[in-house]
C-alpha cells in the first residue's frame, strides 16, 4: 500500500472531526447567545465572569488527556470562549500601547484576541479609561521576575476606586531588532527601562558602545528603530512585524525565566473561583515591631503571603504603605477572620481585590 492510501483514511477521519467540531463549536455560540439574552431579561449586565472562565480552564487542563499539552488546550479553549463572549457583549481592554508591547500580548492572552484592545499612553491613563467607563478593563504590568515592582502601577492604586480581577503572568522574550542588517554600526538603543535592565549583561558584551534610551514602551521603541539610522530596539517578535524591522539577536534577556506579571483592574473583583488571591493595601505605625503586629493574623490564621512591597506613602517623610497578596479569597472563612483583624490593626486598610490565580 502507498502512502496515498494509508493517509486517505486517516483524512477522512481529520475531515469528520472537523464538521463535528465546526458543529460543536457554533452550538456552544448559540448557547452563549441564549446566556446574553437570560442575563438581560433579568437585569444582569456581567457577561464576562472571570472566575467561572478560569474554574472551566483549570478543569480543561486537569481532564486533559493529551497528547496536547495542557497549556496548549487550555489556550485553544480561551479563544473559543472569547469569540463566544464578543456575541454576548464585546469587551474594551486598556492596555499599555502602541500596539506591539508585551502588555498587549498579556490582555490578548488573559481575555483572547475577540475582544477590542485598546492601547493607553502610560499606566496613568488605563486606570482613567477604566474609572470612566470607557473601558470594561485594563491591564498593567505590576512585576517582574528579574527587575522586580514596577512602581507606577503599585503607586495608581492609592488613589484609584479600581479593583484587581485578575492576573496574568507572562514569559518575556526580548529581541534585538533593526533596519540594519547586523551589529555594526549601531550608535543608539531603545527600549523601556525595564526591559535595557532585563537584557543588561547582554548589551554590556554586545553593544557596549551603544547609547541606551529608555523611552515608554518596547513598542514605541521599534517605532523610533525604524525610523532613525544606525540605530536598533529591544522589543517582542510581535514589534519587528509591525515596524517592519530585522531580529539580530533572539532572546538576550540575562535570566532565560525572565516572566512578567501582569494585573486585569476592573471596577469590581472577582467572586471565589476556588482558587485565588487577594491584594492588600495597609499601613502600620512607624515603630519597632510594627509591621509584625501587623502581620500577626495571617500567621494565627495560617494564610500564606506570596508578596509584600513597600512604598513611600507621599504623606510624610519615612511613612510607607504595604502591598501584600495572600493565597485565598476575602470572601473564604479564614481570610475574612483575618482580614477583620488586619483591619482594626492596621492605620490604614484597603481590599484591592481578590480574583483567580493565573490559569494560563
Amino acid at each position: 500500500m502507498n502512502t496515498e492510501d494509508t493517509l486517505s483514511p486517516l483524512r477522512e477521519r481529520i475531515d469528520t472531526l472537523d464538521r463535528e467540531l465546526l458543529r460543536l463549536i457554533n452550538e456552544r455560540a448559540t448557547l452563549a447567545e441564549e446566556v446574553a439574552t437570560v442575563k438581560v431579561t433579568n437585569g444582569d449586565h456581567r457577561f464576562y465572569r472571570p472566575e467561572r472562565e478560569a474554574a472551566i480552564l483549570r478543569r480543561i487542563k486537569e481532564r486533559n488527556p493529551g497528547p496536547l499539552e495542557g497549556e496548549e488546550v487550555a489556550r485553544l479553549f480561551r479563544e473559543i470562549m472569547s469569540a463566544c463572549l464578543a456575541l454576548e457583549q464585546p469587551l474594551a481592554v486598556a492596555f499599555l500601547g502602541p500596539e506591539g508591547t508585551f502588555s498587549q500580548a498579556a490582555a490578548l492572552k488573559h481575555f483572547g484576541h475577540s475582544v477590542q484592545a485598546v492601547p493607553m499612553g502610560d499606566i496613568a491613563d488605563i486606570f482613567r479609561e477604566v474609572e470612566a467607563g470607557s473601558c470594561s478593563y485594563g491591564v498593567v504590568p505590576v512585576e517582574n521576575s528579574t527587575e522586580g515592582v514596577i512602581s507606577h502601577t503599585l503607586d495608581s492604586f492609592m488613589g484609584s476606586p479600581l479593583k484587581i480581577a485578575g492576573e496574568v503572568t507572562l514569559r518575556i522574550h526580548h529581541h534585538l531588532m533593526s533596519r540594519k542588517p547586523d551589529l555594526a554600526g549601531i550608535r543608539t538603543l531603545f527600549s523601556h527601562q525595564q526591559s535595557l535592565a532585563q537584557c543588561r549583561g547582554w548589551l554590556n558584551r554586545h553593544l557596549p558602545g551603544a547609547e541606551q534610551v529608555a523611552v515608554g514602551s518596547n513598542a514605541q521603541a521599534a517605532d523610533m528603530a525604524a525610523g532613525q539610522a544606525s540605530s536598533a530596539a529591544v522589543a517582542g517578535e510581535e514589534a519587528a512585524g509591525i515596524y517592519d524591522l530585522e531580529i539580530l539577536a533572539r532572546c538576550i534577556e540575562d535570566e532565560p525565566g525572565n516572566t512578567t506579571r501582569f494585573l486585569v483592574i476592573a471596577k469590581e473583583d472577582s467572586p471565589p473561583s476556588g482558587r485565588d488571591k487577594t491584594s492588600l493595601l495597609l499601613t502600620c505605625r512607624n515603630e519597632a515591631g510594627g509591621l509584625y503586629r501587623l502581620l500577626t493574623p495571617l500567621v494565627e490564621h495560617r494564610i500564606s503571603m506570596t508578596r509584600i512591597e513597600s512604598r513611600p506613602s507621599r504623606r510624610g517623610i519615612w511613612d510607607y504603605v504595604f502591598y501584600i497578596d495572600i493565597f485565598g479569597h476575602r470572601e473564604d472563612v479564614t481570610v475574612r477572620k483575618a482580614l477583620e483583624q488586619l483591619e482594626r490593626t492596621a492605620l490604614y486598610f484597603k481590599i484591592l481585590g481578590s480574583y483567580p490565580e493565573a490559569v494560563l
